[in-house]
């Protein structure tokens, strides 16, 4: 499947390219004033693949890949809601759409 035959997927893997991660994009809201100091906390987490400040609601998006769903639960209630300052997460997880006509 190209790319260009979705153009509403945002980085879709190649067709013969293994996917060996889950991804799952969290909106982290913090305390007014605190995004640097979370910012900072969450480059330590090797998970962690982005993390971009944003202006409003959330206060940051980071971009997270995981083994699978059970990791990406701990990563989320153990490691994200223990960092100071954290106030809110919202969690998307990405799955691959399959294409119908291959089935």
């Amino acid at each position: 499947m190209e790319t260009a035959e979705l153009p509403h997927m945002i980085d879709t893997p190649e067709a013969e390219t293994p996917v060996m991660a889950d991804r799952a994009y969290i909106l982290i809201n913090v305390t007014p004033g605190e995004t640097l100091s979370v910012v900072r906390a969450l480059s330590h987490i090797k998970e962690i693949k982005t993390i971009d400040p944003c202006w409003g609601k959330p206060d940051i998006i980071a971009i997270a890949e995981v083994a699978d769903q059970d990791a990406l639960t701990q990563l989320v209630l153990n490691r994200l809601h223990s960092i100071e300052n954290v106030t809110h997460t919202d969690t998307h997880m990405v799955y691959k759409l399959a294409d119908p006509q291959t089935k």
